[in-house]
């Protein structure tokens, strides 16, 4: 099975299409541009050969800004345009991860009921199994990006491996492998 095959290639034109029109590529992001990342983290997870809709999510997973990128490159009234863009399985992730307010979230990993505040509207729910595999996947690519592009000191590095620690229940041995990479210095 091709690399396509799992992403579906007219969503992922359609949204490599669609960030190039909205700026990604002229949108700074720390060492790169912001659609330099997006790539790097779909492919991580098209390496890993996540699902589809997560490969798009990890694309994607910035349009709407998050907790730690607040930069959005569209406004929330666009999610019906990247829903039929994206598949609204994939949209609903980037949704949920844009969403997701870290204070809340990050702490509570691990734990077999995470709590979401959603930063958009203040609500909170408890994350589903499958919203959080998605979810630690994303964030597992995101991270590991950074890393290997040198976006991040050591200081923060040892964060990040300790972020991947507390999501290997979610992630399972993409955490742990990624974990491991980040403490070796393997990036």
């Amino acid at each position: 099975m091709g690399p396509m095959s799992r992403t579906g290639f007219v969503e992922r034109a359609a949204a490599v299409a669609y960030l190039r029109r909205l700026g990604a590529a002229e949108t700074p992001h720390l060492t790169t541009d912001l659609l330099t990342h997006l790539l790097g983290t779909e492919a991580i997870l098209r390496d890993w050969d996540a699902p589809g809709h997560v490969q798009l999510a990890g694309l994607c997973h910035a349009i709407y800004g998050t907790d730690g990128f607040p930069h959005p490159l569209a406004r929330l009234d666009a999610r019906p345009d990247w829903s039929a863009a994206i598949g609204p399985e994939a949209e609903a992730l980037v949704y949920l991860y844009g969403s997701c307010d870290r204070g809340v979230t990050h702490p509570a990993l691990g734990a077999p009921a995470v709590p979401f505040r959603d930063r958009f509207d203040g609500s909170r729910f408890v994350a589903t199994p499958t919203q959080m595999a998605g979810f630690a996947l994303v964030t597992v690519a995101n991270e590991l990006d950074l890393v290997r592009r040198g976006a991040l000191d050591e200081e923060w590095r040892d964060d990040v491996a300790d972020l991947f620690d507390r999501l290997v229940p979610y992630a399972g041995d993409r955490a742990r492998a990624a974990a491991a990479e980040v403490r070796g210095g393997d990036g």
